[in-house]
């Protein structure tokens, strides 16, 4: 029995398959639904729990090398909010979300959270 680290024997089959350069996507809950890749739906209540929360849940045991997050998420949200994600992330390249949903399913998989923050998606790359 796990005791420690991530829990959710879903998302630490996701993770284990993640391989370099591969890419997890970390969504809120409006995030529209991929049915070309795995989604793991950890929805709760709003904003339980966030994107933010998962990437601080998996970034110890996840070689980050690059993020994409949409531009739109610095127009919506707090510096506060933007610094918290920063703070885990080595860069982050922002771009119109158009273009960020392009790259959604080349990814081995997407965490579903209960953010309600606008834009607050990620896209992480296994360095």
């Amino acid at each position: 029995m796990l005791r420690s680290g991530i829990l959710n024997p879903q998302i630490n089959s996701l993770l284990s398959r993640v391989r370099h350069t591969n890419t997890l996507v970390i969504a809120d809950r409006g995030f529209p639904f991929w049915p070309e890749i795995e989604t793991v739906d950890i929805t709760l209540v709003d904003n339980i729990p966030t994107v933010l929360q998962v990437l601080e849940a998996i970034a110890p045991s996840f070689i980050i090398g690059n993020a994409w997050m949409a531009a739109e998420f610095r127009q919506h949200n707090s510096l506060e909010l933007l610094q918290s994600f920063a703070n885990l992330l080595p860069s982050i390249t922002f771009e119109p979300h158009v273009e960020f949903k392009r790259r959604v399913p080349r990814a081995i998989g997407l965490i579903r959270t209960a953010g309600t923050a606008q834009y607050s998606n990620i896209i992480l790359e296994s360095a």
